[in-house]
């Protein structure tokens, strides 16, 4: 299975129903359901055939040089005072746009928390660095939704993304706005 994501600019329900006859269909779909968008363009959607390629792809990944690492302090060290969601893992190099978002898997920086770990727990995987990274992406799927973006997976055993209902409501709009 190929993880190559593409990104593109679909402003209108014609262009996106256009570009998914040529180009998809695809497994996961996901654009920004605020404005101004966060580590989008301007009705900037991603689409893979991979959930975690889409999630790095949003989270510019490769580009920004991210990895996870453990985190330069002890958790188990109680001398220190620190937050006690804070689990030994972060991401270097995370967007900065995202220090200010709200979700249960990170704080600013990239400091990792509990909720991690206890998805890795949940999931059955080893606290490692490749069971806290499936852990994060998991968690932060679920999270998509709270961070201001459009989520569009397969739903039941589809083997594309759900886009149905989300381009009817969006069709709805352009003709109350009488784009259409």
């Amino acid at each position: 299975m190929t993880t190559a994501c593409v990104r593109k600019i679909l402003p209108n329900v014609k262009d996106f129903k256009t570009f998914w006859k040529k180009q998809g269909p695809f497994r996961y779909a996901l654009t920004s359901n605020e404005y101004p968008p966060v580590l989008l363009d301007l009705e900037e959607w991603i689409f893979g055939q991979d959930k975690q390629a889409v999630l790095k792809e949003l989270m510019q990944f490769s580009r920004m040089k991210m990895s996870f690492v453990s985190a330069p302090f002890n958790p188990d060290n109680k001398s220190i005072l620190r937050p006690d969601d804070l689990c030994a893992w972060k991401i270097v190099h995370f967007p900065e746009a995202w220090n200010a978002m709200v979700c249960e898997g990170f704080l600013p920086e990239g400091q990792l928390t509990r909720a991690v770990v206890d998805e890795c727990i949940a999931l059955g995987l080893n606290q490692d660095k490749s069971g806290i990274e499936q852990a994060f992406f998991s968690l932060l799927e679920r999270q998509l939704d709270c961070m201001g973006y459009v989520w569009l997976p397969p739903r039941g055993n589809a083997k594309s993304a759900f886009i149905h209902e989300y381009l009817d409501e969006w069709r709805q709009d352009e003709e109350e706005a009488g784009l259409l």
